[in-house]
């Protein structure tokens, strides 16, 4: 295997040569204003040079000259552009000693923006726009920013600024920075705030090297052949991050990774190298929750002498000796196979050595010289989006290894195979891109696969910087069809199609409509619908042998059937960063596949096309190893889907940190579905899975504590399509929720018969009753929708409840939300915080608190995200006694006093676990639905586990003797007979 060391890369420049784009931007004197002398102030010239791509083409590449410019002000990064520096030596950005402002930090030499004011409309945090004028602060970058990046630019802080920060960084999908030294020396840090991919970087001095949290989609960040020397306080300071660092290398620093406290983080570290760290080399913080999740591997130490230290507890895992090597270093809750029984436990081997080995070798191999490259324009290819170039590009591979393709669309018609050695390079895939238009004859009808880019078997290809799109209507395109060996390399390719698509040279205002091309108006199919979803092969297939390396790679094509496909391979394969997003099946899908190891892969599914879309599926394959994977469901999603990954038939797949989430209310019901045993892992985050292949070993349940002697779950009632939001009338009959079918529903205690009360297109989605028996419903329509009704009275009495002024209610009980969703971990400050407005009952009897948002109808990426109508269900606080209350995102449970206007307050962990729900019995049991039902005594210990057929979303007390527990559960309502009547 050819094999790249890391510390060869991180002084020389990448590009030695420039290259020719005709539409790319060259900051020369002949057109702005730069010196690159180190003296100037070269900050204006650049920002010019910069704004000039985005008034030209919107997306595009600026080329920087070798040379020293000093900067005296944060230059800004428009979305979708790319600096890249080239020359003998590389360009460096200098901020020169005591530059004003930059005393009081984070102070930004370079800001990657999310908008450029004045020039376009910008998205806030709701569906609506507003418009930035121009000289307002730039905003920053944001899940929507693609394509941006810093490539082969050095960056050095002179003395005098201890505030100053490299590079701001938080943007999305196919963004990075790359080959870059940053000399901190008595500043804040490199890097603040990153994302997407790192790859040959290298931090010298600083505060930190790299400070972050979570990037802005919530994506992982991914860290590839980096060092870190001589930082103050930590190297990479962080939380929440997903960070993934392979290879990375430390030296002489108090502490490699500290993540910040009471915070979790995916840490993931593969191959790394760690010399005279002083204090603890990991610090781990909410070291008792599952969601955090801390996997190493292969990790060498000298004068290491403690590996990890936990904040909170104090507690210190010890280094292995002198010179040693940490085979396996785990934190975090473990199964130790699918059926197993779960627990928070660390894993720690280590061997000692007499000396320290080399650095950990690369598997991203140097392109080839660039006196070696040909523009393929040169060879007679136009890249005008009309001319076809197929012919073009076949005697150009015939005649040459490696050829650069500039800024441009390739139209072609037929499939472009490459040699065995073949280079393919552009610097940007947005913007140079190999495509089919629609309707391409080669690619019709019913027929086997088509590539549009074939890698043959064994081959050493490297492709970088292209964008392949198969465009909507070639039933029988693959984007790229991958048979090349285990030396090989794709790197910053974008399967073009869907998300993020835009023609190259658009206007800002204009990429803002890809939506209008890529959704109808009711966003359930393209606009053209000709352009059928899942209508093609899939767009990345590697297969026949197939490997390598696949880094920073977005897949996110509705067109394809799966994002990536691995099939009938056992050649070793790495994948680095990969985004398979927007499917309608699959997202990625491994078949007869072994010996691969995927890190960082992250999946999305939209409400329109990925209802019904599986992550990732593994069938007859082997020794496999996930780790820091991402599965996301957006908030507006409301499909239910049995389960994120799906195995068949395979053994030894690993995986390590699993993060499966929504903020909607539909996540995955389970993470893992083992179909060829048929067991369900309903737990969505854990640090450490094994599936053997073997069959589960089945433990006999032990007797219950609290269900009643003799008493079995029953399901009552089915056929729904995902229930909630239920509430018990003083009979003990329990009402709920189908809000997808605007059903009320009612089972009867008394005649165990299920019955519809309402079915108006009310949009209702919470109930609660008050004294007198009215029904009162919190509904998704209008704004701050509340209305009641008696459950026995003709369907057009309703009573529309007005919102109050918040105040004081002592004879009054408050029904509160027993659940929420934090996307920001500040559960305990923002659920204590007095709710503006109440809604009281006709009665008077009962209020509930309610923010500003629900009662103006506000919007978060089009959807309502209020507390009261984003839980599963509401709860009325019993005066003087705890009420608990479920952090879904972070999955604990607090307990918390409740004021007279229904504040919470003294909020304290009481358990960590939380989930969709919690009920309370008489006895002071606490019942928590997460996953399955749990039980805890008052103390806060863990005495039952109530198994359901499906995921549980709300548990409550009713029964005539208030002593069924009835568990609303997506398709089915469950009830079982408990020992203890509820609270």
């Amino acid at each position: 295997m050819l094999l790249f060391s890391v510390t060869q890369l991180s002084a020389n420049s990448y590009y030695t040569t420039r290259l020719d784009d005709a539409k790319a931007v060259y900051l020369t004197p002949d057109k702005f204003p730069v010196k690159g002398d180190g003296i100037t102030d070269d900050s204006d010239a650049i920002q010019q040079a910069i704004n000039h791509v985005q008034e030209t083409t919107n997306q595009g590449i600026l080329f920087i000259p070798a040379g020293r410019y000093r900067l005296s002000k944060t230059v800004y990064v428009w979305p979708g552009i790319r600096l890249i520096g080239f020359g003998e030596t590389r360009p460096i950005f200098v901020l020169g000693a005591n530059t004003q402002g930059f005393q009081q930090g984070p102070a930004y030499m370079i800001f990657f923006a999310g908008f450029r004011p004045g020039s376009v409309r910008t998205a806030n945090s709701s569906s609506s726009r507003r418009f930035l004028p121009a000289g307002a602060p730039p905003p920053d970058a944001n899940p929507g920013t693609f394509y941006s990046a810093i490539s082969n630019v050095d960056i050095e802080i002179q003395t005098g600024n201890p505030g100053a920060v490299g590079v701001r960084a938080r943007y999305a999908q196919h963004c990075f920075l790359a080959h870059m030294d940053f000399h901190i020396g008595s500043g804040l840090a490199g890097i603040h705030d990153g994302g997407n991919v790192a790859q040959d970087i290298h931090f010298y001095g600083g505060r930190y090297g790299i400070w972050t949290r979570k990037p802005s989609p919530g994506w992982q960040f991914t860290v590839i052949d980096a060092s870190f020397e001589g930082q103050r306080e930590a190297a990479i300071r962080e939380h929440e991050a997903g960070l993934t660092l392979i290879r990375p290398q430390f030296k002489n620093v108090p502490t490699a990774i500290s993540i910040d406290p009471k915070y979790s983080d995916e840490l993931w570290v593969k191959d790394g190298r760690m010399e005279n760290i002083t204090g603890p080399a990991v610090t781990v913080s909410n070291e008792n929750s599952a969601r955090t999740e801390i996997n190493m591997e292969n990790l060498a130490c000298q004068n290491v002498p403690i590996l990890v230290s936990y904040r909170e507890s104090g507690k210190q895992v010890a280094g292995g000796g002198e010179i040693y090597n940490v085979i396996i270093f785990s934190h975090g809750l473990h199964f130790d196979d699918i059926a197993a029984t779960p627990k928070i436990e660390d894993v720690y081997q280590t061997t000692p050595s007499d000396r320290l080995p080399e650095p950990a070798t690369s598997d991203i191999p140097d392109l080839p010289p660039m006196n070696t490259w040909v523009n393929i324009r040169s060879l007679g290819a136009r890249g005008d989006g009309s001319t076809d170039d197929t012919e073009a590009l076949k005697t150009a591979i015939a005649a040459h290894r490696t050829i650069y393709l500039p800024s441009g669309q390739y139209l072609v018609s037929d499939t472009i195979t490459l040699r065995p050695d073949t280079v393919l390079i552009g610097l940007h895939p947005s913007v140079t891109r190999i495509f089919l238009a629609d309707s391409t004859p080669a690619f019709q009808g019913v027929g086997s696969p088509k590539p549009l880019v074939e890698a043959p078997k064994s081959g050493t290809n490297i492709v970088t910087g292209i964008g392949l799109y198969t465009n909507g209507i070639n039933p029988r395109a693959v984007a790229a069809k991958w048979m090349a060996g285990r030396n090989s390399l794709m790197n910053d390719v974008r399967f073009l199609g869907g998300h993020g698509t835009v023609d190259p040279g658009s206007t800002a205002e204009d990429a803002l409509k890809v939506w209008q091309k890529i959704y109808n108006n009711n966003h359930t199919a393209d606009s053209d619908l000709n352009r059928r979803w899942d209508g093609q092969y899939p767009s990345l297939w590697v297969t026949d042998g197939g490997g390598g390396t696949f880094l920073d790679i977005w897949t996110p094509s509705t067109f394809a059937q799966a994002g990536l496909y691995i099939s009938n391979t056992a050649t070793e394969g790495r994948i680095y960063q990969l985004s398979s997003e927007h499917h309608v099946r699959n997202e990625a899908v491994m078949r007869n596949a072994s010996n691969w190891q995927i890190y960082a892969l992250q999946t999305e599914e939209e409400k329109g096309e990925g209802g019904f879309a599986l992550p990732l599926e593994i069938q007859d394959s082997s020794n496999i190893t996930i780790a820091n994977l991402h599965m996301y469901r957006v908030v507006s999603s409301y499909q239910p889907f049995p389960y994120a990954i799906k195995v068949i038939n395979s053994n030894n797949i690993r995986f390590r940190n699993v993060h499966c989430y929504s903020d909607s209310k539909v996540s995955f019901d389970n993470a893992v579905y083992d179909q060829s045993h048929e067991v369900e892992l309903r737990q969505r985050e854990f640090a450490w899975l094994t599936m053997s292949g073997n069959p589960p070993q089945i433990l006999p349940t032990p007797p219950s504590p609290v269900i009643a002697k003799g008493a079995k779950l029953e399901r009552v009632a089915d056929g729904f399509f995902n229930i909630s939001g239920g509430a018990v009338d003083r009979s003990g009959n329990f009402y709920f929720v189908d809000a997808k079918w605007q059903a009320i529903y009612r089972w009867s205690a008394a005649t165990r018969q299920l019955s519809m009360v309402r079915d108006n297109s009310l949009d209702p989605v919470q109930l609660l009753f008050d004294s007198a028996g009215d029904l009162i419903v919190i509904s998704y329509s209008g704004k701050g929708t509340v209305y009641s009704f008696k459950p026995d009275s003709l369907e057009d009495d309703i009573t529309l409840l007005k919102s109050e002024p918040s105040m004081p209610r002592p004879h009054m009980t408050p029904v509160l939300p027993v659940d929420y969703w934090r996307n920001a971990n500040d559960f305990t400050e923002a659920v204590a915080v007095t709710k503006p407005y109440q809604f009281v009952s006709p009665d008077g009897s009962t209020f509930i608190p309610a923010g500003e948002d629900f009662v103006s109808g506000q919007l978060y990426y089009g959807s309502k995200m209020h507390d009261v109508l984003r839980a599963f269900g509401l709860a009325p606080a019993v005066p003087g006694q705890s009420f608990y209350v479920s952090d879904e995102e972070e999955e604990k449970t607090y307990s918390a006093s409740v004021g007279a206007d229904g504040t919470l307050s003294g909020l304290k962990l009481f358990a960590d676990l939380g989930g969709e729900s919690v009920a309370v019995d008489k006895q002071g049991n606490v019942y928590i639905a997460a996953g399955q039902v749990f039980v805890y005594n008052s103390s806060g210990q863990l005495i039952d586990t109530i198994n359901v057929p499906e995921r549980p979303a709300q548990l409550v007390f009713g029964g005539g003797d208030g002593k069924t527990l009835f568990i609303a559960a997506r398709t089915s309502l469950y009830a079982v007979q408990t020992r203890y009547s509820g609270r």
